[in-house]
C-alpha cells in the first residue's frame, strides 16, 4: 500500500535544534513535576483495597461515591467497569484493614476506657490491636467497645494468662476494608441492592516491591536494547536509540502526571511496550541510513539522514497510523485501565515517531560530527610531526 504517491524532500534535520530545546525543556518540566507532585499511584503501588460491586438496578458511579461517602468512606474512588447497563463498579479506596492512626487512636482509647487495661498497641500493617488487662475480659464487650469507636472487628483473640502472672493478653483482629465497603453501600437498606463479586488486597510493603520491580523491568529492558543496537549498527547509533526511548518514556509519564490517571502495573506494561515501538521505528530508520550511507558516498552525514527519513517516511505513516486506529477503538469502548493503556499508547506512538526524527538522528549525526573531528586533529597532529625536521 502506497501512502505517498511522489517522494519527498522535507528537510527534517534543519529543524533539529528547536526541536531539541523543545524536547529538552518538556522532559525538564516533566522531572521536576514527578519530583513534586509525584504520580497518582493505584493499588498495585500504594497498596490498598480493590472491591468490585454489581447492583441489580440502574445506578450513576456519583451516586455509588455519595453512597461511599455517606457511609463513611470519604476517600474512595468510584470507576464504572463493563457497559452501563451492566451496572458494575470498582470501588478503591487506601489501605488493607480499617486500622490507621485516626481509628487506631479511637480504638485505643475505647479499649483503655474499659479500665485495668494498658499496654495497648496498634499494629496497622497488619490489621490488629494488641493489650493486656488487669483481669480477664468479655471478648463481646471488648469487640463492642471497638466497633462502637468506628473500627469493623473480625474477631477478638484470647491469648490466655501473661508470663509472671502480670494479666491476660489480648489481640483485635480489624475487619478488612470490604466489609467497611459493604457496610457503607448498604447503609439504611433492609436487604443490600448489590453483591460484592471481587476483593483484591496489596500491602503497602508488596505494592512497594511491585513498583520497585516494574521500574527494574523498564530499566533492564531499556539497557538491553541498547545493547542490541550497538552491536547490530554502529557505537554512534546506540546513544541516539537510547535517548529516544528515555524521552518517549518521560513523555508517557508526563501524561501519568498530567491527568492524575493511577500509575499501576499497567502503566509499567504501557511504558515497556512504548519503549518497543520507540526502538522498532528508531531501528526502521537506521537500517535505510546505513544503506544510504554505502548509496551516497561523500554526502554530508546529515543530508544522508535526511533522504533516509524521506524514503521511509509513507512507512512511518503506515505502521503509526494503523496502530493509532486499533488504539482509538480502545479509547471509545474501552475503560478504566483499558483505557489508561490505549492512552499511553497513542502518546507513545506520536512521541515515538518525533523522536527517532529528533532525538536519535541529531544524537547520531552529533557523534559522528565529534568523531570526525577527532580524527581530523589527530590527522593535523601527523602531519605537523611528518613536518619537523630531524636533529641530527
Amino acid at each position: 500500500m502506497q501512502i505517498l504517491k511522489n517522494k519527498t524532500n522535507i528537510d527534517f534535520i534543519s529543524k533539529r535544534k528547536p526541536a531539541l530545546f523543545l524536547s529538552t525543556v518538556l522532559n525538564l518540566a516533566i522531572i521536576v513535576g514527578i519530583a513534586a507532585f509525584g504520580f497518582n499511584f493505584g493499588v498495585d503501588f500504594a497498596g490498598g483495597t480493590v472491591v468490585e460491586v454489581k447492583f441489580d438496578h440502574p445506578i450513576k458511579a456519583e451516586e455509588v461515591r455519595e453512597r461511599a461517602e455517606k457511609g463513611g468512606l470519604p476517600d474512595v474512588s468510584v470507576q464504572n467497569i463493563g457497559a452501563a447497563e451492566e451496572n458494575t463498579f470498582l470501588l478503591r479506596m487506601g489501605g488493607v484493614t480499617q486500622l490507621n492512626e485516626e481509628s487506631g487512636a479511637k480504638g485505643k482509647a475505647a479499649l483503655e476506657a474499659l479500665g485495668n487495661v494498658r499496654n495497648v498497641y496498634v499494629d496497622m500493617p497488619n490489621g490488629i490491636i494488641r493489650f493486656r488487662a488487669a483481669q480477664e475480659l468479655p471478648t463481646d464487650a471488648v469487640k463492642k467497645a471497638v466497633e462502637d469507636s468506628g473500627i469493623g472487628v473480625q474477631e477478638v483473640r484470647e491469648l490466655g494468662e501473661a508470663q509472671g502472672g502480670t494479666g491476660f493478653d489480648y489481640q483485635v483482629v480489624a475487619s478488612g476494608m470490604a466489609d467497611r465497603v459493604f457496610a457503607a453501600l448498604g447503609q439504611g437498606l433492609e436487604k443490600p441492592d448489590f453483591e460484592q463479586r471481587r476483593v483484591d488486597y496489596v500491602g503497602p510493603q508488596v505494592g512497594k516491591q511491585l513498583r520497585n520491580r516494574g521500574i527494574m523491568a523498564l530499566l533492564y529492558s531499556m539497557v538491553a536494547i541498547l545493547i542490541y543496537v550497538a552491536f547490530r549498527f554502529d557505537f554512534k547509533f546506540g546513544p541516539g536509540a537510547l535517548m529516544a526511548m528515555v524521552h518517549d518514556v518521560i513523555m508517557v509519564a508526563g501524561y501519568y502526571l498530567v491527568t492524575r490517571r493511577e500509575f499501576n502495573l499497567t502503566a509499567i506494561a504501557a511504558l515497556l511496550t512504548v519503549v518497543g515501538y520507540s526502538v522498532n521505528d528508531t531501528i526502521v530508520i537506521y537500517d535505510r541510513i546505513r544503506e544510504d550511507m554505502a548509496k551516497f558516498k561523500g554526502k554530508p552525514f546529515a543530508e544522508v539522514i535526511n533522504i533516509a527519513i524521506n524514503d521511509t517516511l509513507g512507512r512511518t505513516i503506515l505502521t503509526s497510523g494503523t496502530t493509532a486506529l486499533s488504539l482509538i477503538g480502545l479509547l471509545i469502548f474501552g475503560v478504566g485501565e483499558i483505557f489508561d493503556f490505549a492512552m499511553a499508547m497513542l502518546v507513545g506512538i506520536v512521541v515515538g515517531v518525533y523522536s527517532t526524527i529528533y532525538i536519535a538522528s541529531p544524537l547520531t549525526i552529533w557523534l559522528d560530527e565529534r568523531a570526525a573531528a577527532k580524527e581530523a586533529r589527530q590527522r593535523e597532529g601527523g602531519n605537523i610531526d611528518q613536518q619537523q625536521p630531524k636533529v641530527a
